[in-house]
């Protein structure tokens, strides 16, 4: 229904901007916008040209639109806003048009039409069925309540802007005025005359008066409030922005003492009091805390107490001016709460950072435990840290590495149940066997509390191990007092640390060994049926000989064994109920038996050993014994690399140690080795296809040019070749020596 019939229900600015999302064409959005925001009708668009756009105000700039009359009368006048006066100029020149064409060159119909199919496309895409039926007059009807109802709009002004004829058409948009509306309307008939109200003469119009002016601020916001208080703290008057506040009527507070807006406990401590006292003393006070309202909710207000004075000096009383800050003080307490925790992730990070380059400081094993346990304390994110290595054997803990208590202490710090459950080793063993076992759970206990000699210590702890790869070097625990602390990103980075520190362990204990002119040769016996080929050989009743082991990943071996005295189809069977074998197959079978490739992803004491710094060059299993010859740096603990072997092999024992000299081949040596190694034909092959680009990439010459060059054929060179790449490959891989 349209305004000028005075009735029907007005488009709601969502309505509008659906319409608006709908058009699909920048004629269609403009036509809509000449209608809704400017108040034009279809025919009025049909005679409008860019020459009927008036610039009347350059700073900022405003604009008129004078409105072409049907008939050759008198041009109505409407206001084109700014951002309608833009796009309409920008329409015209995208086409070509000229300042006094026609914009939209249609007849009248069309434009209503447009309309009507923008408004069903609406309906459609917002599935809003009242959207289907809007035409030309709902958009001028939305015009003239926005500019009536929300802008407040004089209705003279939008009569004329619209092209209305009498103000009937907009009495049903202008809402019926409140008493509050009634009394501020004529409020100033009760004022008395005075500078700015004479009638008869001085100034040409009204003043608004500081009174006028607090009450439009009180009026303006809820948040504020003014009240008045006798000179004994009593509330002698009561308005409506104070009722509003606190939530009473006059006449339930008035004659009540100011402290009813404090809490219990800041009148037990004399606040209201001492707030009045002080506004006298220094002409004046304000004050932040907590208020109460009459419903007993509390919420934060700054408030200001000025001191009343009569003619004579006099006290009087004292006007109070009470804002409600509530919200912003929420949002500095989650600000601070904020910067609190980024201050806590800072710190975290810092400790990191700080294990990180101890880390690349350290020259041994023991060195790294104790600067990683300083640098993770040296801060506030952690108050204790310490390293401890479990051996299997007896089920005793060793504490190596401290920082912030004595190892003595850790006993009364550590929980005595962890929180995420924490997994059970071989015959129900501790945590600390578990994970040396392999459990790679970072373990949590919150509510940790614990008696020390200076402090009490109320905070939580954390538990990660020292891994690399398979082997576990030890376990690192934390301590902290923080609030909210090993939340899933801490225990992520937790469990980095482990790793970091783990790799940093396995690194140092290889590089000593490399750097070592002598080097202790260790022979160890493993009987423990946790390793598949200690099991196998006892069950089987056969032997195997490690040829070589070749890592994949940090996990993932591949070992290249000799199998003597049982079938690979047996030993294949017993690897399919491992769940640490991936896989195997046979690789080669002779007259004093088979090669057997395994894929293996879990531990074995060979690994072990290795991840321990110890180069393995010999391993047979044989009737359920494992014998393992290898070397290790002159100054490594051999009792923690046994410790770390029975750690996961408990059955695992020292036959016997020796110190050597490390066997130094030089590359003469190598070369004289290798020479002996091959034949006059293999040798030449090689140097031919080598420095023919053979083995370039591209290459520069094909085995069939290197052939013809030799005067051989293409098959004999491919047999020298790859027979000198055996020679060569086994020099270099294998012992020199074998």
């Amino acid at each position: 229904m349209s305004l000028e019939q005075g009735m029907g229900a007005v488009l709601r600015s969502q309505e509008y901007e659906s319409l608006l999302d709908a058009a699909e064409t920048y004629r269609e959005a403009l036509v809509i916008r000449l209608c809704a925001d400017v108040g034009l009708r279809p025919a009025e668009l049909t005679r409008l040209t860019i020459d009927d756009i008036e610039q009347v105000r350059i700073d900022p700039p405003r604009y008129l639109v004078r409105v072409p009359s049907d008939d050759g009368g008198r041009d109505r006048t409407a206001y084109l806003p700014t951002r309608v006066e833009r796009e309409l100029r920008r329409y015209a020149r995208s086409n070509g048009l000229s300042t006094n064409e026609r914009v939209f060159s249609v007849t009248t119909r069309r434009l209503q039409m447009l309309v009507s199919d923008v408004a069903e496309r609406a309906s459609e895409l917002f599935n809003d069925p009242g959207l289907a039926d809007l035409s030309t007059s709902d958009l001028r009807q939305y015009f003239a309540h926005t500019a009536l109802v929300e802008h407040d709009v004089n209705p003279r002004v939008v009569k004329t802007a619209g092209g209305w004829r009498s103000f009937e058409a907009l009495e049903s948009y202008l809402p019926e005025p409140t008493d509050t509306e009634i009394v501020d309307a004529f409020d100033a008939v009760e004022r008395p005359s005075g500078p700015g109200h004479d009638r008869s003469g001085g100034q040409s119009g009204p003043v608004i008066g500081d009174d006028s002016v607090i009450r439009l601020l009180l009026a303006a916001s809820d948040r504020y409030a003014l009240l008045r208080l006798d000179s004994d703290g009593y509330v002698e008057r009561w308005n409506r922005s104070a009722a509003a506040m606190f939530g009473y009527r006059a006449g339930e507070i008035v004659g009540t003492h100011v402290s009813t807006f404090y809490p219990d406990a800041a009148v037990e401590d004399g606040a209201p009091e001492r707030a009045l006292s002080t506004a006298i003393e220094e002409s004046g006070t304000e004050t932040e805390g907590w208020r109460v309202h009459k419903d007993g909710s509390q919420f934060r207000a700054t408030e200001v107490i000025s001191p009343l004075r009569d003619d004579q000096g006099r006290h009087r009383g004292f006007a109070v001016f009470v804002r409600d800050v509530t919200v912003a003080h929420e949002e500095l307490a989650t600000a601070r709460e904020k910067r609190e925790e980024l201050d806590r992730l800072y710190a975290v990070a810092r400790r990191h950072r700080d294990v990180t380059h101890a880390l690349l400081d350290s020259t041994d094993h023991e060195e790294i435990e104790t600067s990683t346990c300083t640098a993770l304390t040296d801060g506030t994110a952690y108050e204790f840290a310490w390293i401890d290595r479990a051996t299997m054997s007896d089920h005793r803990r060793e504490w190596r590495a401290s920082s912030g208590l004595e190892p003595d202490a850790v006993e009364r710090v550590l929980p005595e149940k962890w929180d995420n459950e924490p997994a059970t080793g071989p015959d129900g063993a501790d945590s600390a066997t578990a994970a040396q076992a392999g459990d790679r759970t970072v373990l949590v206990a919150t509510d940790v509390t614990a008696s020390l000699e200076d402090d009490t210590f109320e905070g939580a702890v954390a538990r990660v191990p020292l891994a690399y790869g398979d082997t576990v070097y030890g376990l690192l625990s934390v301590a902290t007092e923080r609030p909210g602390a090993f939340d899933d990103d801490e225990r992520a980075w937790l469990s980095t640390i482990g790793r970091h520190v783990g790799y940093a362990i396995a690194a140092i204990r290889r590089r000593n060994l490399l750097l070592s002119d002598r080097v202790t040769e260790l022979e160890v016996a493993c009987r423990d049926e946790r390793s598949f080929f200690v099991d196998a050989s006892q069950r089987l009743d056969c032997r195997f000989e490690l040829d070589s082991l070749v890592p994949i990943d940090e996990s993932t071996q591949l070992y290249y064994v000799r199998l003597e005295g049982a079938s690979p189809a047996d030993v294949f069977e017993l690897a399919e109920d491992d769940p640490g074998i991936e896989d195997c197959r046979l690789v080669e079978t002779d007259e004093d038996g088979w090669r057997i490739e395994f894929v293996i992803d879990g531990s074995c004491p060979i690994v072990t050993l290795t991840e321990y710094g110890v180069t393995v060059r010999e391993a047979v299993f044989e009737d359920g014994t494992g014998t393992i010859t290898g070397d290790c740096a002159v100054d490594a603990d051999i009792r923690t690399i046994l410790d770390g072997l029975r750690s996961v092999f408990p059955d695992s024992e020292l036959v016997g140690k020796r110190e050597t000299e490390r066997t130094v081949q030089t590359a003469r040596e190598f070369r004289e080795g290798l020479e002996d190694r091959l034949t006059d034909r293999q040798e030449a092959a090689l140097r031919a296809a080598y420095f023919g680009g053979y083995y370039d990439w591209p290459r520069e010459s094909t085995a069939e040019e290197v052939a013809d060059a030799m005067g051989v054929s293409s098959p004999t060179l491919h047999n020298h070749l790859r027979k000198g790449q055996h020679e060569l490959l086994r020099t270099f891989l294998d012992d020199p020596d074998g």
